[in-house]
């Protein structure tokens, strides 16, 4: 989910109520989930290849307020990073893709634009960022997409190999990418798409895509399959909306909404479990996150699918508008997930990236 807020109006309104403190808290989880709309500019667009400089600042502990407490969830807690940069256009990460080996990365801008490098790790923790470059995605004929109108709101990226896909939210369109073909320089192509993605709502629509892998040696369901999802594309009995794009068996599908919580990423483990990023707001209890995990073999056309929560958190952990998630297996067959939180440009909130291990 994109937003271009007005900071000084926010500020003030939520000042008239709330002490200093809880105006920081609570107005930077307002800002990350239920955003006034954002005006149509593209202010801090990618508009052509770039080295940028990014600092990072460790975040040792997960939950401040119990710095011995590692385990949540599923999860138990490794490193994270708080992302800044003196380049502007730095920012409103909403996708990542990691390499086997959990280094190189791949991550999508919700204002057009891709950044690429390595993260660096200090004895199994992340210390920073190295090599970092931004680029503009571009359309088929060579240009910007932001120069299209309403084509800049890439909320959403999956790989498998040389090929990604990229979603846009505000035109409800997908873009595939041949990296072998220049990288980050390559041309998109548009993806057709079932009628049903068209008319996702502008600002509650494509926000997550996980491509099941091809091949002999993954004995997987759905193989060859784009599985679209949306943020808040709901069906006739209230919950989401997802997609088969491809494969042996297109169609669309439902994933249970719960807690009204919406998607905001996905991803796909060897395991054949498929990964749900969410989260939700309210004046109550602030920004929530959860991930839940639902088996890929009860994904179907006209499939409602749930599963279990492994991991949730809210405003007392280091979370943000986390909309971002990846998952990679470490040489001591160790399962990292990796989360990225988009800053929505706002100085109210923050760039994160977390790692957590799967324990369960």
């Amino acid at each position: 989910m994109s937003t271009q807020s007005s900071r000084r109006s926010f500020i003030g309104y939520a000042a008239a109520g709330f002490s200093t403190l809880a105006v920081s808290r609570l107005a930077r989880a307002q800002v990350a989930t239920e955003p006034p709309p954002r005006a149509l500019q593209v202010e801090n667009a990618v508009v052509e290849p770039v080295s940028v400089e990014v600092n990072a600042r460790a975040i040792p502990n997960f939950e401040p307020r119990d710095r011995t407490r590692t385990r949540f969830g599923s999860l138990d807690y490794r490193s994270g990073l708080v992302l800044t940069s003196p380049y502007r256009g730095f920012g409103g990460l909403s996708g990542i893709r990691l390499d086997a080996k959990g280094e190189g990365f791949l991550a999508v801008s919700d204002q057009g634009g891709w950044f690429t490098g390595r993260i660096r790790y200090s004895g199994g923790k992340m210390a920073g960022l190295d090599d970092v470059e931004a680029a503009p995605l571009l359309g088929a004929e060579g240009r910007p997409i932001t120069e299209k109108r309403l084509w800049w709101d890439s909320e959403a990226i999956t790989r498998e190999g040389d090929v990604v896909y990229v979603g846009l939210e505000r035109v409800n369109q997908i873009l595939r990418y041949d990296f072998s073909k220049g990288g980050t320089r390559a041309r998109g192509e548009v993806v057709p798409v079932p009628a049903g993605i068209r008319k996702l709502p502008s600002n509650k629509g494509l926000e997550a895509l996980v491509v099941v892998p091809k091949g002999k040696d993954r004995n997987m369901p759905l193989a060859g399959t784009l599985i679209a999802f949306s943020e808040r594309g709901l069906d006739a009995d209230g919950n989401l909306t997802a997609f088969l794009i491809g494969g042996p068996t297109p169609g669309q599908f439902s994933v249970r909404r719960t807690e009204k919580y919406d998607i905001s990423d996905a991803v796909l483990l060897p395991s054949g479990e498929l990964l749900i990023l969410e989260r939700k707001f309210s004046w109550f209890t602030g920004v929530n996150i959860r991930i839940r995990s639902i088996p890929l073999k009860s994904i179907a056309p006209g499939a409602l699918v749930d599963g279990p929560a492994l991991f949730a958190a809210d405003l007392g952990h280091e979370v943000d508008n986390m909309e971002g998630i990846d998952a990679h297996v470490t040489s001591e067959g160790e399962t990292v997930l990796t989360l990225i939180s988009d800053d929505n440009f706002s100085m109210l909130q923050r760039t994160l990236l977390l790692q957590f291990t799967l324990v369960e």
